[in-house]
């Protein structure tokens, strides 16, 4: 399993969630854990993902999602969970 945290961040509209999933789907990448809020009109979500069945290189599936959220007005961040932990540790 190689699980990757993506965070989608902008203000809220219609569609944000079934454009990155959408994404996800096709490209083979499983949702592990998924939370999102909207807080004064603006969007938050952190997804936790396993893209160890798809055919995508890490910096090729990061590129293509930050391209699919300028596309709908959000910034989309990909991290590998590792760099993700260690950026975290107290």
């Amino acid at each position: 399993m190689k699980k990757t945290i993506i965070t989608v961040v902008g203000k809220d509209t219609v569609g944000i969630i079934a454009k990155v999933c959408t994404y996800l789907a096709d490209n083979g990448i499983n949702i592990l854990d998924i939370s999102q809020t909207i807080v004064s009109g603006y969007f938050n979500m952190m997804m936790i993902v396993d893209t160890g069945e798809s055919g995508k290189a890490f910096g090729e599936m990061a590129d293509e999602l930050e391209e699919t959220g300028r596309q709908i007005g959000v910034s989309i961040k990909c991290q590998k969970e590792e760099i993700f932990d260690q950026m975290h540790r107290i």
